[in-house]
């Protein structure tokens, strides 16, 4: 038996929006995505519906997408085979002069649109969207909604109004410049009160806390803070903001051993401490990860599973925000929370791409950052709509040429995939930490030469990615639970610059 338009879920959000001005995007549960460029408004509405059966491809079933174009409004149902259906449609009113009588756009009756495949669009540039070039030839060039009717000009309201002069002579066209300027001159009034405040809003520099100058402050002679600490204090404040809307970080790089899970909690508990934020960090991996032996464990065993299978009544509105306390780990130093992938050792459930999109929809619902620890394969469902919901990506690498070429290769593979994707490779933050096989007795040639590597790995990244930040070695961040407190004070102020770089990309 087939689907009914009214059985098809409404989730994931989906949205098709084509613009007047030659663009269109497709946003999939809040995420936009770029469609490819086109000759005409139809052309466009093709690539959106490629993007769209997609979709629907992915989720195995059928999808409703709200299609919202200059000539109209509506809803469709999208099928995985790519037959359309159309529930409902609304053209737009069309612009019409002044005083001319409104009408009431007539509504289109649901109708079913067996798409007929035919010859793929005009090849797409290398840096569109793979998903379109795969799907576009499956798509037929269905009919948008018709455009309504354009009404007639309304020649009565283009006549020239006439002007009469102050005693009551009609002026002719011929005459207006010069009455122009005889008119007497409005005259001039008062400042509004509006354009002017008493309030000095030139910012107040606080004294110097740090080092001799800090002392000396503290000694009664106050003096001005150094480059340094102004510099520590521009990336807390940085870091300290709230964004509108929820933010979603990924930590990525196909390599295992680079970092990832250490990058996951000091980026989570800097963001915490100096935001105030809800902070969520999730182990995305396809089973088990390992960011939940490195952080604290809570009073349960619960993980990604249960809140999915959760996820109804953690969505109702009549749910308790402290619900989510049932699902996470609390770090209790770190002020951040952490969602554990499955650890049951007998189970081989992989986490899905819709299981993704349901997770992330609790998570922003109770959070407003979100930072995704990752697995090792980019082409796994789950890693590929994490990069879906990615607002800021960051690939951490340690000073070894394999774990340095994983990163790039991660980076080449999403650049590859053009849109969404490739513009998170070109806005990465690239963090390289000093080689964690260094042990404290190294010294002297040694540690210059670990130095000497992270540089110029750093060095290699820069042209390519946003931002790169080196941190130096910490044992703290070797094996056992991570704790911000714990590391040296070094190794503190450079992942808050490592953490003011990420948000800069919000």
């Amino acid at each position: 038996m087939g689907t009914t338009p009214t059985e098809v879920l409404a989730f994931p959000s989906i949205k098709a929006i084509v613009r007047d001005n030659g663009t269109a995007e497709v946003v999939v549960a809040g995420n936009s995505r770029v469609v490819p460029d086109g000759d005409t408004l139809q052309d466009l509405r093709n690539n959106a519906l490629a993007l769209v059966v997609g979709e629907a491809q992915t989720l195995q079933r059928p999808v409703r997408v709200q299609i919202e174009d200059p000539e109209g409004h509506g809803e469709l149902i999208v099928h995985p085979d790519n037959k359309i259906e159309s529930v409902s449609y609304e053209p737009r009113p069309a612009r019409r002069r002044a005083q001319a009588p409104e009408t009431t756009p007539e509504t289109v009756a649901p109708a079913i649109i067996e798409a007929v495949p035919v010859a793929a669009p005009e090849p797409i540039a290398p840096t569109a969207q793979p998903a379109v070039e795969e799907t576009a030839a499956a798509v037929d060039r269905q009919p948008w909604p018709p455009t309504p009717a354009e009404p007639e000009a309304n020649t009565d309201l283009q006549a020239t109004p006439e002007v009469t002069g102050a005693n009551g002579q009609r002026i002719t066209d011929a005459e207006l410049p010069q009455a122009a300027v005889a008119a007497p001159e409005a005259p001039l009034t008062r400042r509004s009160l509006k354009e002017t405040s008493f309030l000095v809003s030139a910012p107040v520099l606080e004294p110097a806390t740090q080092g001799w100058r800090g002392t000396l402050t503290r000694l009664g002679f106050r003096m001005d803070p150094s480059l340094e600490e102004l510099s520590e204090r521009e990336d807390i404040r940085t870091v300290s903001q709230h964004w509108p809307g929820p933010r979603t970080i990924a930590v990525v790089n196909r390599k295992g051993g680079a970092n990832k899970t250490p990058t996951v909690v000091m980026l989570s508990a800097i963001l915490a401490r100096y935001s105030g934020a809800a902070t969520v960090a999730w182990d995305n991996n396809e089973s088990q990860g390992t960011l939940g032996w490195r952080t604290e464990k809570g009073a349960h065993n619960r993980s990604v599973l249960d809140l999915i299978d959760s996820s109804t009544e953690l969505l109702s509105p009549s749910t308790n925000a402290a619900e989510i306390a049932k699902f996470v780990h609390h770090q209790t130093a770190d002020k951040f929370d952490v969602l554990r992938s499955d650890e049951n050792e007998e189970g081989d459930h992989e986490v899905t791409a819709e299981e993704v999109d349901i997770a992330h929809q609790v998570l922003t619902r109770y959070y407003r950052l979100v930072v995704m620890d990752s697995g090792n394969t980019a082409r796994a469902a789950n890693w590929r709509r994490m990069i879906d919901h990615t607002n800021q990506l960051v690939v951490p690498v340690t000073a070894i040429e394999d774990r340095a070429e994983a990163a790039r290769l991660t980076l080449q593979t999403l650049e590859s995939r053009g849109g969404h994707d490739a513009e998170l490779a070109r806005n990465a933050v690239v963090i390289v930490s000093e080689s964690t096989d260094a042990k404290r007795s190294m010294t002297g040639d040694a540690l210059k030469r670990a130095k000497a590597e992270a540089q110029r790995i750093a060095d290699g990244f820069e042209p390519f990615v946003r931002a790169v930040v080196r941190i130096p070695y910490d044992p703290a961040l070797v094996n056992g639970p991570i704790r911000y407190e714990a590391l040296q004070p070094a190794t503190q102020r450079a992942w808050l610059a490592a953490a003011a770089a990420v948000a800069k990309g919000f």
